[in-house]
């Protein structure tokens, strides 16, 4: 059977664009219906930030509105007489340790995802989906019963490793997808210089991975800085506690000290702050990676 092909359209000439400049969406659009909604939204996000600025810098017993006179009594008072030193430290150790973990074997299961393929592969992505609408909760127990079976409640260990369990399944699945975008002809390529996978995979593949393993050990840090269920449940000695056990502490069913409060959440809050300034740039770079299917 033979298609008659359809002649195609005359070309119509192109208008001459006309003087003058070409407006654009933006200026389509008054200015005011843009910079009225985000000044609103700016001032809901930072009044709360302002607000424990001005606990944590006023003195006690103050109602003034303005953090004046100045003081900083109650960051003394939090980090040597509530022992948040300490919990700082207990804080990036755990924090540290699960970044390292989770980064490692989420990268070799991430791996194997992405470039074998092997019978019951989708069941098993799919249980890794599904493991993420478990609560934390529901893991105290089971986890609670393996660590004092093993001998390894009441040590950093133990949080370390639910962490690294909790966080595991979104960063294999995350770490997957950027494997995948890595085109597979650059490791044949490496193989046939004579490297073997191993070395293909550190020399090749490893280096176009740093923006999203920077994105899924960033995630696996803060989660870990933040969590309070596990580092509560497992710990009961109060010297290897971690900050939001500490904050905890600083709330009696009596009376809540605001401005040890205030100063503790600054303390916890400003080391997140600062890792997120460094590393938006490649944070930025590997959501896009990851969302990008290659």
């Amino acid at each position: 059977m033979i298609t008659e092909i359809a002649p195609a359209p005359e070309r119509v000439a192109a208008e001459p664009a006309r003087p003058g400049r070409r407006r654009r969406a933006w200026d389509e659009v008054p200015r005011w219906q843009i910079y009225v909604p985000l000044t609103v939204y700016l001032l809901f996000t930072l009044i709360p930030f302002y607000w424990i600025l001005l606990f944590a810098l006023r003195p006690a017993g103050s109602t003034s509105l303005v953090p004046w006179p100045m003081t900083f009594e109650h960051f003394g008072k939090v980090w040597t007489e509530r022992g948040f030193g300490t919990y700082f430290t207990n804080s990036v150790y755990v924090g540290l340790a699960t970044l390292v973990l989770t980064t490692v074997v989420a990268l070799a299961g991430g791996y194997a995802l992405a470039r074998f393929d092997f019978r019951l592969k989708r069941g098993f992505l799919l249980a890794l989906l599904c493991s993420q609408f478990v609560p934390g909760a529901l893991l105290l127990v089971p986890l609670f019963q393996i660590f004092a079976k093993l001998s390894m409640l009441n040590s950093l260990g133990s949080v370390i490793i639910a962490e690294t369990v909790f966080q595991l399944p979104l960063s294999m699945i995350l770490i997957s997808g950027f494997i995948r975008n890595v085109p597979y002809s650059l490791e044949e390529a490496a193989w046939v210089d004579g490297c073997n996978r191993f070395t293909a995979f550190r020399i090749v593949v490893l280096p176009l991975l740093r923006p999203g393993l920077i994105a899924v050990g960033s995630f696996a840090f803060v989660h870990a800085w933040n969590h309070f269920l596990f580092a509560l449940m497992f710990l009961s000695d109060q010297s290897k506690q971690t900050i939001p056990v500490g904050l905890n502490t600083l709330m009696s069913a009596d009376s809540v000290d605001l401005g040890a409060l205030a100063a503790g959440g600054i303390v916890a809050a400003v080391p997140v702050v600062i890792v997120f300034a460094f590393i938006q740039k490649w944070l930025i770079t590997g959501f896009s990676a990851g969302a990008v299917k290659g």
